[in-house]
């Protein structure tokens, strides 16, 4: 049931606004980041609700924060590069070495850009609706980190 809901989420996205199916292979590795970075936060959200529960805006807003920040995204690649597959590995190599017109506020250089191609993956597995395999990702990039 669960994932039916999932399912109807993303197919009531395309069905109501009318959107045509986007295929995440014809899509440039930042703009792969520009969704993912949307889901892994939307991700993030809803984990801290469940976990958290109900506390201040702002609290959830700091604790989202230091989760989707560059550095942290940098540490939790780490952690799961290993389990990617060899195609998996290729879409975020392709965002990691991307050529970015923004730079990092926050974060070096190298942080940026591994949490780039983090964002990319997430964005390939978003929209090619591998749901399963981005929540498992995310799942141990998020067991990696200390969470307080």
């Amino acid at each position: 049931m669960e994932e039916s809901l999932t399912q109807n989420l993303t197919e009531s996205i395309k069905n109501v606004l009318g959107l045509k199916e986007i295929s995440p292979a014809q899509l440039s590795p930042l703009v792969l980041a520009y969704i993912g970075d949307s889901i892994f936060d939307l991700v993030i959200k809803t984990y801290l609700l469940d976990t958290k529960g109900n506390m201040q805006v702002n609290k959830l807003n700091k604790k989202t924060s230091s989760i989707v920040k560059a550095e942290s995204q940098s540490a939790m690649i780490g952690v799961i590069e290993p389990m990617l597959s060899e195609h998996e590995e290729a879409v975020y190599k392709r965002g990691r070495n991307a050529k970015s017109y923004t730079s990092a506020k926050n974060a070096s250089i190298s942080d940026y850009r591994r949490a780039t191609g983090f964002e990319a993956l997430m964005g390939y597995l978003y929209l090619s609706g591998q749901y399963e395999r981005m929540m498992e990702l995310v799942k141990a990039g998020l067991e990696s980190l200390e969470l307080k």
